[in-house]
């Protein structure tokens, strides 16, 4: 059998997703994080579960807002470099640990430069997109040039 679009199988389930994820937009801007952070992570969610069709579309949203071509190609590697400000690199360990789940807890994003409601939010917008990121791969959503 061919991939099944599973968006287009069961569309209720995906516009139930689709309210989640407006939800956890709005939850992401009342919690006062940039932009540009927040496409940071979904880009990051997604290279760690090698979803090509999040990556192409959040890699062009976050250009389309400002981010540099630098910025993008060290996001796989953001501990690594200098070009993260203390609490994008806590969204980033935060958002792994949430995609990774790892044993034992790592925690290494609290470095006080995240609110709790800051957290929460992204948390949950990790949680999103690796709802997304699974949905996209499942059903094999082309991504040609």
């Amino acid at each position: 059998m061919d991939a099944v679009n599973l968006s287009k199988q069961h569309p209720e389930q995906y516009k139930l997703l689709a309210g989640l994820d407006a939800s956890v937009a709005a939850s992401l801007s009342a919690a006062d994080l940039d932009p540009l952070l927040v496409e940071l992570v979904k880009i990051r969610v997604s290279q760690l579960n090698g979803c090509a069709f999040c990556l192409r579309m959040h890699t062009r949203d976050a250009i389309a807002k400002g981010e540099t071509t630098d910025r993008l190609a060290l996001v796989a590697a953001w501990w690594e470099s200098q070009y993260f400000s203390e609490q994008e690199r806590a969204a980033l360990a935060l958002a792994e640990e949430v995609t990774q789940l790892p044993v034992p807890e790592r925690r290494s994003w609290e470095n006080g430069s995240l609110t709790a409601e800051q957290v929460s939010a992204i948390s949950w917008l990790a949680i999103v997109m690796n709802s997304w990121n699974r949905l996209a791969i499942r059903s094999h959503y082309p991504v040609a040039p």
